[in-house]
């Protein structure tokens, strides 16, 4: 694996502020950007093929209402792992959009059920970034994120077990190698280290603010964290970087500015006021652009 000491972009679920998220055709399209890493959510089908969609629902960003229509549950929420692998690529893949409304998340996006995208296993993303790797002659990582454990596990499934033996398969075991693995559970992570014993690049992803001892906890088994750059300070980014770990940062997006007045306003913050090692991003073309200028400047 490259050096993690520079600053890397993850493509955040692909090029998903151009093409909807998750398709094979955003993470095309996010390769031929170069960022450092695409990155790949996690959840399992009836027979236990690992999907990569963000959620472990299906109703947010395909056509399984219309498609399926009796296999909600009593929650009214339809649920991947009710479904087997040839099931699923039966489903269209548009746009994300509230089911309540049939809105488009972000108005300026790809049109909703436009064109034609489909699911896709992890076993097909792998194939197609090493593909590239050997038909480009480029390294770009793949960044997996292992989606909700607890439910999985409930489900009589385990999701890190059977996603740890596909990475292997595909020559990913130790963190030389170019994956990095991520999840928010940190229980599960650390299992993921101990018991299960994998070697890979382990990042803990974090939802709300960390305090010191919880940071020195997570030394213990992961090599870096993934807060919500929103939730933390400088000061935090020193004492994770204290620790020797790194601090991928996520959600950066170029439609979604708070209270940045532009797109590079909020890199800026991101690298160089906070110090982040890494951003993950829905735009890794105007990422890599911001930091080509800051390069040459």
């Amino acid at each position: 694996m490259e050096s993690k000491s520079t600053k890397i972009i993850i493509a955040h679920r692909g090029a998903s502020g151009y093409l909807p998220e998750h398709t094979l055709a955003s993470k095309a399209m996010a390769y031929a950007m170069r960022p450092d890493f695409i990155e790949q959510d996690l959840v399992l089908s009836k027979d236990n093929v690992p999907i990569v969609i963000h959620d472990i629902h299906l109703e947010s960003v395909t056509d399984v209402a219309s498609k399926f229509s009796d296999r909600k549950r009593a929650d009214g929420r339809f649920y991947v792992i009710d479904f087997t692998y040839a099931e699923l690529l039966q489903l269209n893949v548009t746009e994300r959009f509230d089911p309540k409304t049939d809105k488009a998340i972000y108005k300026n996006r790809f049109p909703l059920r436009k064109s034609s995208f489909k699911l896709h296993s992890l076993q097909d993303e792998i194939e197609l970034i090493q593909g590239l790797n050997k038909s480009t002659q480029n390294n770009i990582g793949i960044y997996p994120e292992i989606k909700n454990p607890k439910f999985h596990n409930k489900e009589g499934k385990d999701i890190s077990k059977i996603v740890l033996k596909i990475l292997s398969n595909y020559g990913y075991t130790n963190k030389n190698d170019n994956c990095i693995l991520q999840c928010f559970d940190a229980n599960e992570l650390r299992r993921i280290r101990e018991k299960l014993t994998s070697e890979l690049f382990l990042v803990q992803l974090i939802e709300s603010k960390s305090t010191s001892e919880k940071l020195r906890d997570i030394a213990a088994y992961a090599n870096g964290v993934g807060p919500w750059y929103k939730k933390i300070t400088s000061e935090f980014v020193k004492k994770a970087h204290d620790l020797d770990l790194k601090v991928h940062a996520y959600t950066f997006r170029a439609d979604n500015l708070d209270k940045f007045e532009s797109f590079d306003a909020l890199l800026d913050y991101g690298f160089n006021t906070l110090e982040l090692d890494g951003i993950f991003t829905d735009f890794p073309d105007k990422t890599m652009s911001f930091l080509r200028k800051q390069e040459s400047r």
